[in-house]
């Protein structure tokens, strides 16, 4: 498979508190099967092993346990790079932290966790025998991420510099979302990679900021049925963009995401009834993680952001124990 280019996303997993119930809650939403590698101990108790999730056969995430319960539940996306220790270094010069530096992961490639100037984590991953995903935005696998801020500026400043992303801002009911481009190509829908939102008043004021990762999907309403018929919730309800309808879950577990049903270009404007062509790429708006919710949701939303990242496309060979989600590793 061919390398990712720098900046990338090539790689998603969550870190659960339970994998073989992360195996029935995705198996069931997505269609996704497994394969199990590593394991090892834990303090307190024996370690359970990670599962690689395929979907049509092809790599596509996969389910880490945690080491310690107290630590958030979480979705964790890695940026795709040729030289993990020389992003480090740009990141920490920017004002970032590197929170684990790079570890190989037998030949699979290296890995490291870091984290921007406002503290929203996300992975490193430089390939080896493992690009990242085999597949992606296509139903049932990843399509999009964006980081949610409080502080547009430093956070554009510090993905445009590090990465050289490009910035594409919208403009009219999605103003004040940024799409980033990587760096060589025309800025702009058709090549952006992700984004970034910003955290509002109408959120909870104790949201840190923290990625969002979303999933394809061939329908919006039926997947916010089957989250809830598996005991996940519903955070943010279907709702249509100009990218497609939308919504964010919990899992059964509290780990948080959301799905992106593409437009039916068959029926949208510029599709065989003419007009002007729905957008085909880029992000799926700025719509928060959560909806403004009750008292009772407002402590969850702190563990519900992804602050950590957890093995990375490997974790090496089976038998050896990967180094956890970015939180554990901070800890």
């Amino acid at each position: 498979m061919a390398a990712f280019t720098e900046g990338t996303p090539c790689w998603v997993d969550a870190s659960l508190p339970d994998v073989e119930a992360g195996k029935r809650f995705y198996g069931e939403l997505f269609g996704w099967t497994f394969t199990q590698r590593g394991g090892g101990q834990v303090p307190g108790g024996v370690r359970g092993r990670d599962a690689d999730a395929y979907s049509d056969g092809r790599l596509v995430a996969a389910l880490t346990p945690k080491r310690d319960g107290r630590m958030p539940t979480v979705w964790g996306v890695y940026f795709a790079t040729p030289d993990a220790v020389a992003l480090g270094r740009r990141i920490a010069d920017k004002g970032g932290q590197v929170i684990i530096d790079p570890l190989p992961k037998g030949t699979t490639g290296t890995s490291a966790v870091v984290a921007d100037p406002r503290g929203a984590v996300f992975g490193l991953w430089q390939g080896g025998e493992r690009s990242g995903f085999e597949k992606h935005g296509e139903p049932n696998s990843f399509c999009w991420t964006e980081v949610y801020t409080r502080d547009q500026k430093r956070t554009d400043d510090f993905y445009e510099s590090v990465f050289g992303f490009q910035g594409t801002d919208l403009t009219g009911p999605m103003t004040g979302f940024r799409m980033w481009s990587p760096a060589g190509t025309e800025p702009g829908e058709a090549t952006a990679v992700g984004g970034r939102s910003l955290i509002t008043d109408e959120f909870p004021p104790e949201m840190p900021d923290h990625f969002l990762v979303y999933f394809c999907v061939t329908d919006c309403d039926v997947a916010a049925e089957t989250v809830v018929r598996l005991g996940g919730r519903v955070r943010t309800a279907p709702a249509d963009t100009p990218y497609g309808r939308i919504a964010t879950f919990g899992d059964d577990q509290g780990a948080v995401f959301a799905v992106l049903a593409e437009p039916d270009r068959t029926a949208a404007p510029g599709g065989e009834k003419g007009g002007e062509e729905a957008p085909r790429s880029g992000g799926p708006g700025r719509f928060g993680p959560q909806a403004p919710e009750a008292a009772e949701e407002r402590e969850a939303a702190r563990a519900a952001p992804s602050d950590g990242s957890g093995s990375g496309p490997a974790s090496g060979k089976d038998g050896e124990e990967d180094s956890g989600t970015a939180a554990e590793k901070a800890s």
